[in-house]
């Protein structure tokens, strides 16, 4: 058993997205290549310390060759943080600006989601122990750990907008102008391709899980700028730093918190 486990701190995760595949600052003390029942994660897991703060770190996206967000095996991600007693997992999203406030440069942590996705396996609910695993996700979104992640942006001084729908579409496209309309008339104010399955996996396992999501364009349709990785990849630098000095503030807060 590790010994923040034994002290009754929290065991945290981080998933990194786009712009997030190395976790700056991180000093690695281990490597975890693991298989799970659902194959093997994205790559391996990596465990270091931020600032002196033990976590684990996965790249969704694996490396050196980026995975599609349609097929990124997330129950594996899950599976694999689950195993290594993750209990707090903080997911790191690259996302389009819908509402008005959510420009460019912004990082939100939203408060809920609506799934737009198909095809991807979503549960890990099989149907072989005869009973229905019907989790609630009325809330799909750990409050406390919104809230933690919300109070050590405000105590470090990093602009954020602290509540937000984040729409999660199929890709690996872009979304068409009629679309963002759509979300938009639907209530959304963001719009990423990775948020789920990932947040009702870790329902599932009673991981409490929230999500800091850095807005790194217009959505189509309401911007000048055409949506390029490129034309991204100034605001995606910035948004990095700030997630990482976001997490330096955050993780010895939740160094205090005992496992769900």
């Amino acid at each position: 058993m590790n010994t923040n486990t034994e002290r009754g701190a929290a065991n945290v995760g981080v998933i990194g997205g786009t712009g997030i595949s190395q976790l700056s600052g991180l000093v690695r003390v281990g490597e975890h290549d693991r298989e799970t029942v659902y194959g093997a994660p994205s790559r391996p897991i990596e465990e270091g310390l931020l600032n002196g703060q033990r976590l684990f770190f996965l790249h969704r996206h694996g490396s050196p060759k980026a995975i599609p967000p349609h097929l990124i095996n997330y129950r594996a991600n899950i599976a694999a943080l689950r195993d290594l007693g993750v209990t707090h997992l903080i997911a790191i999203n690259a996302v389009g600006g819908i509402g008005a406030d959510m420009q460019p440069g912004r990082l939100v942590v939203p408060d809920q989601l609506i799934d737009y996705t198909w095809g991807r396996e979503h549960t890990f609910d099989d149907g072989h122990n005869g009973s229905l695993q019907h989790i609630d996700f009325t809330q799909p979104y750990d409050r406390a750990l919104r809230l933690a992640i919300i109070d050590a942006a405000s105590n470090a001084g990093i602009p954020h907008q602290a509540y937000g729908v984040h729409a999660i579409t199929q890709g690996p496209r872009l979304e068409t102008a009629a679309e963002v309309q759509r979300l938009a008339r639907d209530g959304c104010d963001i719009v990423g391709m990775t948020g789920m399955p990932e947040a009702a996996l870790a329902r599932e396992c009673g991981i409490r899980y929230a999500s800091i999501c850095m807005v790194v364009n217009a959505a189509a349709g309401l911007g000048d700028l055409p949506l390029t990785l490129a034309a991204m990849h100034d605001i995606l630098q910035r948004e990095a730093s700030a997630v990482r000095n976001l997490l330096g503030e955050l993780l010895p807060r939740l160094s205090t918190w005992g496992p769900k």
